[in-house]
C-alpha cells in the first residue's frame, strides 16, 4: 500500500494522473477503469488538459466503465456514463470500440454484466483502476458487506449512497440498485487508484487505512492488494496517525 498525501486537491489530481499515465504506459493497449464522481473529476481534467497539448497519446488506451444507476445510461443527464462521457470519453475522442460502459437501461442486467466480464477477459486485465471512496466506505457500488469474491453484477444501493447521489441530478431520483465491477474485479487489478479529498472523508479514510480490514468497509480490502494507491489532500488526511503521513 502506497498513501500519497497533497496540500490540495489540485495538486493531488495532477500528482494521480501522472502516476497513473506513467502505469498506463507499461504495456501496450491498457486498459483503464473509470469512475464517476467528484474524486476524479481533477484526474480527467489534467488528462485533457495534457492531451490538448499534444501531451499524452490515448489512442491505445481501452476503457471500461465502473459502475452505472440501473434504468440510466449515457442519455439520462446525472449518470455515471453521462459524466465521465463530458469530463473524459468526448474530450479524449474515445471512440466506441475502445470503450465498455453498463447500461442501465438493457432489460436484461445479468447480460450487461457478462458483456462487462467478456470485454475485461478479452483485455486480459485492468491496468488501473481508479475509484472514489463513499461515505460509508464503499468502492463502485459495492455496498458495506459486499462478499469480497464478487464479480461484477446488480447490486443494492445503501440508503446512504442514494441520498448522496442526488446532488449529481437536477430532480430527485429514486436509485434503489446499480451495475457494478465486484470487489473481486478490482482486486484482480494491476493497480487500483483511489482518489479521496475533503473533510467530510476525512473519518472513513481513517477506518479505511487504520480501521480493521473488513467487508463492513469495502474499501479496506484495498489493502491486500500489492498494486494499491490511495491519494490524498490534506483536509482527507486530517485524522490519521502521524505514521501515515
Amino acid at each position: 500500500m502506497k498513501i500519497v498525501i497533497a496540500d490540495t486537491y489540485d495538486q493531488l489530481s495532477v500528482l494521480a494522473a501522472n502516476d497513473i499515465i506513467g502505469k498506463m504506459n507499461l504495456i501496450e493497449n491498457p486498459l483503464i477503469c473509470t469512475a464517476s464522481g467528484d474524486s476524479p473529476t481533477g484526474i480527467y481534467k489534467e488528462f485533457v488538459r495534457l492531451y490538448k497539448e499534444n501531451r499524452l497519446d490515448t489512442s491505445d488506451w481501452y476503457f471500461v466503465g465502473l459502475d452505472e444507476w440501473m434504468g440510466m445510461n449515457e442519455n439520462d443527464e446525472g449518470s455515471c456514463r453521462y459524466h465521465l462521457e463530458q469530463q473524459l470519453f468526448q474530450p479524449l475522442h474515445v471512440s466506441g470500440g475502445r470503450l465498455c460502459f453498463f447500461d442501465g437501461r438493457q432489460p436484461n442486467a445479468d447480460l450487461e454484466c457478462d458483456r462487462i466480464e467478456t470485454f475485461m477477459l478479452l483485455h486480459q486485465q485492468i491496468q488501473v483502476a481508479i475509484i472514489g471512496l463513499g461515505l460509508n466506505g464503499h468502492i463502485g457500488m459495492n455496498e458495506p458487506h459486499t462478499p469480497a469474491h464478487i464479480r461484477t453484477h446488480i447490486a443494492d444501493i445503501d440508503p446512504l449512497t442514494a441520498q448522496t447521489g442526488q446532488k449529481y441530478f437536477k430532480e430527485a431520483r429514486t436509485l434503489t440498485q446499480g451495475l457494478t465491477l465486484g470487489i473481486a474485479n478490482l482486486m484482480e487489478a494491476k493497480y487500483v487508484s483511489l482518489v479521496v479529498s475533503g473533510s467530510k472523508k476525512a473519518a472513513i479514510v481513517k477506518q479505511v487505512l487504520e480501521g480493521e480490514i473488513s467487508t463492513a468497509v469495502p474499501a479496506s480490502l484495498l489493502r491486500n492488494h500489492p498494486g494499491f494507491t490511495i491519494y490524498l489532500d490534506a483536509e482527507a488526511a486530517s485524522l490519521l496517525h502521524k505514521a501515515h503521513k
